[in-house]
C-alpha cells in the first residue's frame, strides 16, 4: 500500500521540466539501443530552466573527436574507445599540437589489441619491412573514417617512417571497407587475393579467420615501440587470449578501455554528481573484462585547482 501511495504522489507532483527532459532522454536511449537505428552517437546538453547558456555537455563516441570537444570546452564529459588517444592529448603528442588539460573519470574495461596482419605470400615479417622493401601492399582499412583505429594506424606508420599515401605511391592500394575486419566484404577480398593486408582492432572477431587464411601479424620492434611509448601508446602483446590460433605472442599496441574523461576545470562535486564510476561498473561486461580490474580514478593525481575546482585523475 505504501508503495502504491508513493507512486501516486510521484505521478501527482510530477515536475513538467523533468518530464519533458526525461521523455527526450529516454526516447534517445531507446533509439540508440535499437539494432535497426543507424544513429548511435549522442550529444546531450543540460542547463537550468530559464537560462540561455548550456551548463554541461556530454558527448558519446568511439572517435578522438570527443578529445577536442572536451579540450576546447565544447563538451564537458566524453567517452572514447580506446583510452590511449587521451594520453597522447594529455602529453601533446601525435595529432595533438599542445597538451590538453584532460582528466580521467573512470574506465569501462575492455581487452583488445591493434593488429597489422599481412598475407604470408608477401614475405613480410615485420612492419618496418614494408618501408624497407617499399612493398606495394594492398591494405583493407575500417570504413568508419572517424574511428580511433585510424589515429593509431597513422601514428604507428609515421613512427615507422612511412605513410599510407606512400604505400599507394609504391604501387599498392589502401581501401576502406565496411564494418570490422570479419565483415564479409573484407574476408571475401582476402580469400580472392584482392587484398593482402588488414590493419584493424577487435582481433577476437577476425584474428583466427585471418590466421586460417594464411596471414600473420607483424610485430613491432623495440626501437619503434620506444618511440610509441614516448608518445603515450602502451605496448602489449597479441596473445592466444585474442587469437587462439597464434603460434606465439606478437608485440603490438594496447587498444583497451572505454574511458570517460573531462577537463581539469570541472569540479569534483560535478564529477561525483554524475555517478560515472558506478554507472561504468554496472555496464562492465565480463566477456570484455577478461581479468582487467575496473579502474575508478576518483582522486586527482594533480593538486591543481582553480577557484576551488578541479577534476578527477590526470591521465
Amino acid at each position: 500500500m505504501a508503495e502504491k501511495q508513493k507512486i501516486q504522489r510521484a505521478t501527482r507532483y510530477a515536475r513538467p521540466v523533468v518530464t519533458r527532459s526525461r521523455l527526450m532522454l529516454e526516447t534517445a536511449s531507446e533509439l540508440v539501443g535499437g539494432d535497426g537505428w543507424p544513429y548511435k552517437q549522442t550529444l546531450v546538453q543540460v542547463r537550468e530552466q530559464g537560462t540561455a547558456e548550456w551548463s554541461l555537455s556530454f558527448f558519446a563516441s568511439d572517435s578522438p573527436e570527443g578529445i577536442w570537444e572536451v579540450g576546447e570546452k565544447r563538451a564537458d564529459f566524453a567517452i572514447i574507445n580506446p583510452a590511449a588517444p587521451a594520453t597522447l592529448a594529455f602529453r601533446g603528442t601525435g595529432p595533438f599540437k599542445q597538451p590538453l588539460p584532460l582528466r580521467a573519470v573512470t574506465v569501462i574495461p575492455s581487452l583488445d589489441r591493434i593488429g597489422f596482419a599481412v598475407s604470408k605470400r608477401t614475405g613480410l615479417t615485420s612492419l618496418l619491412a614494408i618501408r624497407e622493401k617499399r612493398y606495394p601492399l594492398r591494405v583493407s582499412m575500417r570504413g568508419h573514417l572517424t574511428h580511433s583505429v585510424h589515429l593509431f594506424i597513422r601514428e604507428v606508420l609515421v613512427a615507422a617512417g612511412f605513410t599510407l599515401e606512400e604505400i599507394g605511391q609504391w604501387g599498392g592500394e589502401v581501401r576502406y571497407d565496411d564494418r570490422v575486419a570479419n565483415g564479409p566484404k573484407r574476408m571475401e577480398a582476402l580469400a580472392s587475393g584482392r587484398i593482402d593486408a588488414i590493419f584493424d582492432e577487435a582481433l577476437s572477431t577476425w584474428g583466427n579467420e585471418a590466421l586460417n587464411s594464411g596471414m600473420r601479424f607483424l610485430p613491432l620492434d623495440d626501437p619503434l615501440l620506444e618511440r610509441l611509448d614516448a608518445m603515450g601508446f602502451r605496448r602489449a602483446a597479441i596473445t592466444r587470449m585474442q587469437c587462439s590460433k597464434l603460434d606465439q605472442d606478437v608485440t603490438s599496441l594496447d587498444f583497451s578501455g572505454w574511458m570517460v574523461f573531462t577537463r581539469d576545470d570541472i569540479s569534483h562535486e560535478i564529477v561525483r554528481e554524475t555517478g560515472f564510476p558506478g554507472r561504468a561498473k554496472a555496464r562492465s561486461r565480463s566477456t570484455a573484462c577478461a581479468g582487467i580490474r575496473l579502474k575508478v580514478l576518483s582522486k586527482s593525481l594533480s593538486t591543481r585547482r582553480q577557484h576551488n575546482t578541479g577534476a578527477s585523475a590526470a591521465i
